[in-house]
């Protein structure tokens, strides 16, 4: 039940109804016992501006930016960072930060590709500034022979991107599995899905918010069963 006492976050993005946030985070209240509510918010890019005062102005407590905006949205608010995807909003106004990452704390590895030059993207270049980084808009096809792990940071689902195999990693951004993650997968090398990078970058954001551990176990579950 939503109250007059439940604290609001929101998800920014142009569009929302396929995001498996909603899910995900309101099962991570209910399992911390939080009277908090996450809501989709279809936001289009001339807006943008205007959504970022209205969570001010309502009272949010935070926000999860997403596609089109995480490179607009730094832009809008000054922010070091050249993507955000996590916003965080009191009374001194909206801090932002980048949780598209943390995945990656969960691996080892050495030489890393980055696919894609879009928010997300922008967001894996900060995290390993050492990475090679391929798109449509720059240097193409990718070389990814020598890489550990290969980050597909792009939109495409059906075209097999880069071959990989036995030793190497796939970070694979889009939810459900591509093209370029099936083949790897079947080529032997490993495979971190969508939903798990998913998770990730959520229960990152949870912590931003709310300042206790979030419950992952809860959110994957929650994310796997949708």
């Amino acid at each position: 039940m939503i109250s007059g006492e439940t604290r609001l976050v929101g998800l920014l993005g142009d569009p929302v109804s396929q995001s498996l946030s909603p899910v995900m985070q309101n099962a991570a209240f209910a399992a911390r016992g939080l009277d908090w509510a996450y809501v989709p918010l279809h936001v289009t890019s001339e807006r943008l501006e205007d959504a970022l005062r209205g969570l001010v102005a309502l009272g949010f407590v935070g926000a999860n930016v997403t596609t089109p905006h995480k490179l607009a949205v730094a832009n809008l608010i000054d922010a070091d960072d050249p993507s955000l995807n996590t916003l965080v909003v009191g009374d001194g106004g909206v801090t932002g930060y980048s949780t598209d990452a943390a995945v990656l704390s969960e691996l080892e590895f050495k030489r890393a590709v980055i696919l894609g030059d879009g928010g997300a993207a922008a967001a894996f270049k900060v995290a390993v500034p050492d990475a090679a980084h391929f798109s449509r808009k720059g240097s193409w096809p990718p070389d990814v022979s020598d890489a550990d792990l290969v980050v597909n940071a792009t939109s495409e689902r059906d075209e097999v991107l880069v071959e990989l195999g036995a030793g190497q990693i796939l970070v694979d951004l889009p939810y459900p599995r591509t093209a370029t993650a099936r083949a790897a997968e079947a080529a032997g090398a490993r495979v971190v899905d969508g939903l798990e990078v998913l998770v990730a970058q959520g229960a990152a954001s949870f912590e931003l918010w709310t300042g206790v551990p979030a419950p992952v176990d809860v959110m994957r579950a929650a994310v796997r069963s949708a």
